[in-house]
């Protein structure tokens, strides 16, 4: 791994943390030595992308990543596109849900609409969300080319619950049965009591740009409700492959019209 990799990779390390850290641990976190991980900090402070307190003397995320952030969603507003559609979905389940986009060859959660009843899903914006573990992974990866299925079957499984896919056989039927009904649904792959369903947001080309899912209490969720939930997520992200590429959510990849971000 290069320089440069190394470098983001630390940044990307503790953009994960939910704390302001020390040297110390975001060194063993990387893998790295100390004077190492201080000399790329030292460097990503001078850019803004990472910043130390004065008082404690910890590190966490600067300004930079914001700016850039603002600038992508200015030039590709994603965000303001599909937060609508979110919310409503939100509304119309009373469940949480959550938003996601793929980027560096994982798929994280990029916004969350809480539900609002006291018993409901928590789910943190930054979560990287497994394509074995749960809905929203495996709705992206149905919707992708049939190599890059057969690449996560055969990659690591590691497990999170009881209930998660671990088997390469196992998660090729559950991609089948998702490409059939047009979402995903995951019982307790990545934490215990938790039930969702996911639809791909399809976009021009082999591959969506990310996922919108239902998460709800496994305990309120029967059968017929999943099944509601997955429609709507499917309905949903037909909307708003619409709404942001002219991309019809049943015809993966094919524009529809010439509108886009921009």
């Amino acid at each position: 791994m290069g320089t440069i990799s190394k470098a983001l990779t630390l940044l990307d390390t503790l953009s994960l943390m939910d704390r302001d850290v020390g040297l110390t641990e975001i060194a063993a976190a990387c893998g790295l030595d100390k004077a190492t991980a201080r000399r790329f900090l030292v460097e990503l402070e001078r850019h803004g992308f990472v910043e130390q307190l004065a008082e404690s003397r910890k590190y966490r995320l600067g300004s930079a990543p914001v700016r850039l952030g603002r600038i992508r969603e200015a030039r590709f507003p994603f965000l303001k596109t599909a937060i609508p559609f979110v919310r409503q979905l939100m509304e119309e389940s009373g469940e949480t849900v959550h938003l996601s986009e793929f980027s560096g060859g994982r798929l994280s959660t990029v916004h969350v609409e809480d539900s609002t009843k006291a018993h409901r899903v928590f789910i943190a914006v930054g979560t990287l969300l497994p394509f074995h573990a749960t809905a929203s992974g495996l709705a992206f990866i149905a919707a992708c080319p049939d190599k890059d299925v057969e690449r996560a079957a055969i990659g690591p499984m590691p497990a999170f619950t009881d209930h998660t896919t671990t088997d390469g056989a196992a998660f090729r039927q559950a991609v089948v049965q998702t490409r059939i009904d047009g979402y995903s649904v995951n019982r307790q792959g990545m934490e215990a009591g938790v039930i969702s369903a996911s639809a791909a947001i399809a976009a021009p080309g082999s591959r969506p740009i990310g996922c919108i899912t239902v998460a709800a209490p496994l305990v309120r969720t029967d059968v017929a409700t999943i099944r509601r939930h997955g429609l709507s997520a499917a309905a949903a992200a037909s909307r708003i492959s619409e709404a942001f590429f002219g991309v019809d959510h049943k015809e993966q990849g094919t524009p529809q019209r010439g509108r886009g971000p921009g």
